[in-house]
């Protein structure tokens, strides 16, 4: 719903999606070269000779881990996790694989922090179950300069909030994330289809990694306990929009939605496959604008009022329609 490749939105967290995947698929090539880490091997994050981040709370261990993170990021679209899966795979590494494997119209360009941090990389360093460190990936430079995105609709309102002030300019969205509807699509797609694509089209991972992916893409937070979450803040559609996100408390087994969200400057995003127990299963990817007053970043949106009830009222449509044929 509203693919236009020419036609600029915000994807918000659905770029996360990729930065899980090829987070797995780094970890792949590492193996290859004799390195024995794997997605759960303990880590510390290490910026300008200061460890800044060696544990997670969440983790039963206390372990910060890849696999922790990537759960993370599809149960509750954590954005610290995020950002350590973006400074570990790399702006260059991901946007040259997702080019190189056929999905046009994607370029990721920065994480969801500080401006002034955007370029800066930490070191990680990860260890094995006696804590003896197995590998060391010093700070990234990103050396490949970023494509011009030339769309329509890069400039969006009438104006937008700065530090509390509002500038009466519309807001420059052409330094920001970009990923079409259909590259979003296709990126899911070689997730639970991949024999439909030739090799080279594919994502270099295993088939348990496959699986790992779809059992965290389908949890909702209310039936994980670990990590666990609050279950007034993070209820069952938290982050689950096509069908139910409008209603809360009634999820269950009998439709399972492998997705990813996207939610910011009044932009609510999902690509989503759909299954449930008798055999109904589709693909649906939409994005909706809802920015009555025309100023962005004020926190001022139609998100709740609108923009996930669509979402969820199309994924209902879209089923009812799937069933019937």
């Amino acid at each position: 719903f509203q693919e236009n490749p020419n036609q600029y939105f915000y994807p918000a967290s659905t770029v996360k999606l990729p930065i899980a995947i090829l987070a797995l698929q780094k970890i792949r090539k590492l193996q290859s070269q004799g390195i024995p880490i794997s997605p759960e091997s303990s880590m510390k994050i290490i910026f300008e000779n200061e460890v800044i981040e060696s544990q997670d709370l969440t983790h039963p261990d206390n372990k910060l881990t890849i696999a922790h993170l990537i759960k993370k990021i599809f149960l509750v679209s954590d954005n610290e996790a995020y950002n350590y899966l973006f400074d570990f795979v790399g702006r260059d590494y991901l946007n040259e694989v997702i080019y190189n494997i056929g999905i046009k119209d994607f370029q990721l360009s920065h994480k969801f922090t500080e401006k002034k941090n955007q370029d800066l990389s930490p070191s990680f360093i990860f260890f094995n179950s006696e804590n003896e460190k197995i590998y060391s990936q010093s700070p990234l430079v990103f050396n490949h300069k970023l494509n011009k995105i030339h769309l329509n609709g890069l400039r969006k309102g009438k104006g937008y909030m700065e530090q509390g002030e509002l500038i009466n300019e519309k807001m420059d969205f052409s330094q920001k994330n970009y990923a079409s509807i259909l590259a979003l699509s296709q990126i899911l797609e070689r997730v639970f289809f991949p024999e439909l694509f030739l090799k080279n089209e594919q994502f270099e991972l295993e088939p348990e990694d496959y699986e790992f992916l779809k059992y965290w893409m389908s949890r909702y937070p209310t039936e994980i306990e670990i990590p666990f979450y609050n279950r007034e803040t993070y209820f069952d559609s938290y982050c689950k929009f096509f069908i139910y996100g409008d209603t809360k408390g009634i999820m269950n087994d009998e439709i399972r939605i492998y997705n990813k969200v996207g939610l910011a400057y009044g932009t609510t995003t999902e690509v989503a496959y759909i299954k449930d127990n008798n055999g109904t299963e589709f693909l649906l990817s939409a994005t909706i604008l809802t920015n009555e007053n025309k100023i962005f970043n004020d926190n001022q949106y139609e998100i709740d009022s609108l923009g996930i009830p669509f979402l969820a009222a199309l994924g209902r449509e879209i089923y009812q329609f799937e069933k019937r044929n």
